[in-house]
């Protein structure tokens, strides 16, 4: 996938590979020229990435490359142990859910997961659940209630599936217990915006006493292009609409919406996993030991407060 505003990026690091293997198979020297390509690329860099519109992070809040839950699982957690089904219905396989260990502590972690490629996108509904997948994320939500075990959550999904069948399954009602869960759940819950959080897709599991959100990532209820066509009937005014929703990282934070912004590696999450694995891990292991420190009581009264903050309107001068 290359993003419009990657591309004279990716040709001038096409440039660079060229001539390193020409340096390496011909025995020419071009040390020279190709340091040259490579301050030219990095200040190229800089200058895409710290100028980025709203509708660019959308576009690489969405990159098909970018790291999904499985991969935070793999990488900042040991010993996960998928658990599936809702116990009502089926598995929901847009919902990846677990016990596993966070540096030691046993936990349970969940999140969207999109896949990567046309089968795997298909299978699991491109990151868009289905009431079974909130009913799952409820089920192991309550279990780490039973058992005094923090909670994981990472958010990646264009909105929950708005299909009739999980209409007649009822949608609306397992987003609305799990957000009702949540906000009584004795354990600590952190939450990392990962990609795109869309609507009531997103919160059905992000309701938390930590939202984090990595940089190009996106929060919002609604995508661009769904505002685009109720306000303008155009989905091809997405851009446009993208700026008014307000939905990047630091909008949000300035909302009191995310508690914290996590920095992505220049040129973004997809171009180095391991940079952004231990951002995310560094924060999550220091929100967790501030939480950890409170009783059930005050994490409970610390999150109906930090909920009931939102949204609070003024008279207009």
């Amino acid at each position: 996938m290359i993003l419009e505003v990657e591309k004279p990026l990716l040709e001038l690091e096409r440039k660079i590979r060229e001539l390193q293997e020409v340096d390496r198979s011909a025995g020419v020297d071009l040390s020279a020229e190709i340091r040259l390509l490579e301050r030219k690329a990095r200040q190229l860099k800089e200058s895409i990435f710290q100028n980025l519109s709203a509708w660019d992070r959308v576009q690489l809040a969405r990159h098909v490359d970018r790291p999904g839950t499985l991969d935070y699982v793999a990488h900042l957690f040991t010993d996960f142990v998928e658990l599936h089904g809702d116990r009502f219905y089926a598995d929901d396989p847009a919902v990846v859910a677990g016990l596993a260990r966070f540096h030691g502590q046993p936990c349970v972690v969940l999140g969207h997961q999109k896949g990567r490629g046309t089968r795997e996108n298909l299978a699991r509904n491109f990151g868009m659940p289905n009431p079974e997948g909130f009913r799952k994320a409820g089920r192991l939500m309550r279990l780490a209630a039973r058992f005094g075990l923090p909670i994981f959550t990472f958010v990646d999904t264009p909105g929950a599936y708005p299909g009739i069948e999980a209409e007649e399954r009822g949608q609306f009602e397992a987003i609305a217990s799990n957000i009702a869960l949540m906000s009584e759940l004795p354990v600590p819950i952190l939450t990392v915006v990962i990609g795109e959080g869309g609507s009531g897709g997103a919160l059905g599991i992000a309701l938390a006493d930590r939202v984090l959100i990595l940089e190009n990532s996106v929060y919002s209820v609604i995508s661009p292009e769904g505002c685009a066509t109720i306000l303008w009937r155009d989905a091809a005014r997405a851009e446009q609409a993208a700026t008014a929703l307000g939905l990047t990282s630091e909008t949000l934070k300035r909302l009191g919406l995310v508690d914290e912004v996590l920095a992505e590696p220049l040129g973004g999450a997809h171009r180095d996993f391991e940079g952004t694995f231990r951002t995310v891990q560094d924060a999550l292991r220091h929100h967790l030991e501030t939480l950890q420190d409170m009783e059930g009581h005050a994490l409970l009264d610390a999150r109906y407060a930090k909920y009931r903050r939102m949204a609070v309107l003024g008279e207009a001068r």
